[in-house]
């Protein structure tokens, strides 16, 4: 899944994607035969959900973020641009990296990609120095590490089914393809395992997964509570914050981010209100490889 800023955005739209966009996988109608068992359909796009991670970080691609400043009625105040390319986490990371091409209209020059190249060259080297020294210990702790993540990755997409009672709207054609609309609401009383599940009984989704392989192809992601972040003494993030994210098909292999939308709204400290808005486009995919961790260059445009 992406990481934005500023903080409580990055912080909001991060734990949504993470459970989301992860998890579930308009358009003309078409309801000349039936419709999937619900049961069966649902099954079938969970197995497809357990790997989504993995086949993500297999790839490197370029994001333009447009982040915009709202007023109260919704309008643009203001608006900046940022253009990057994201690569996947080094082994011990959790975060992509993001090499910055261009902000607000300004290339960045040679010798600012260099700079930012020569650092990540290091941060490279630092991490296969430390690979190569690990003792078996070590080794045992990092092997450990990942079947916990695994072991929580499921736990997050169980929450799925425990916190949301879910049913297929129809179905609908988008870019070409026949899917499955799914309309997830929040049970009452429900009991999520996750911190990310504690998040979802906030949310009403809608879910659009592909019906010939049962992928995500769209989410749609609307807070229908407010909900307090530490404590409310953070920040309280309010009804009327939506995201949608938009996934294709790339290279006949995986499903990749295409486009992110949202808008947020909170009241920041408890005092400052907070409107953002933003888009964040996803092009240039290219496989990753080891190349790519010590040769940087511009992707093609």
């Amino acid at each position: 899944m992406v990481e934005w800023s500023p903080p409580v955005r990055s912080h909001l739209v991060g734990i949504v994607a993470v459970a989301l966009m992860g998890v579930l996988g308009a358009s003309g109608i078409a309801q000349e035969k039936p419709l999937p068992d619900l049961q069966v359909f649902l099954a079938q796009a969970r197995t497809k959900l357990q790997t989504d991670n993995a086949r993500q970080r297999s790839y490197i691609y370029v994001e333009t973020q447009h982040e915009r400043k709202l007023d109260g009625s919704g309008r643009v105040r203001s608006e900046s641009v940022k253009v990057v390319e994201s690569y996947p986490p080094l082994p011990g990371e959790d975060e992509r990296w993001e090499r910055v091409l261009e902000e607000n209209g300004r290339l960045r020059t040679e010798s600012e990609l260099a700079r930012q190249d020569a650092d990540r060259r290091k941060t490279a080297e630092a991490v296969a120095k430390q690979l190569s020294t690990q003792t078996p210990a070590d080794r045992a702790k990092a092997a450990r590490a990942a079947e916990q993540e695994r072991i929580e990755a499921l736990a997050r997409i169980n929450d799925i089914f425990l916190v949301y009672d879910i049913r297929m709207a129809g179905r609908e054609r988008i870019d070409g393809l026949d899917t499955i609309a799914l309309v997830l609401e929040p049970k009452p009383g429900a009991r999520p395992a996750t911190r990310e599940g504690k998040w979802m009984v906030y949310f009403r989704c809608r879910a659009w997964v592909s019906e010939t392989d049962h992928e995500l192809v769209k989410l749609n992601v609307e807070a229908i509570r407010s909900a307090n972040i530490g404590f409310g003494l953070l920040a309280r993030m309010n009804t009327g914050t939506e995201m949608t994210f938009t996934r294709r098909f790339v290279n006949n292999e995986v499903w990749l981010p295409a486009r992110a939308d949202y808008t947020v709204r909170a009241r920041v400290l408890m005092l400052k209100r907070y409107l953002q808005g933003g888009t964040i486009e996803f092009s240039n995919y290219r496989k990753f490889t080891v190349d790519t961790t010590t040769t940087i260059a511009t992707p093609p445009q």
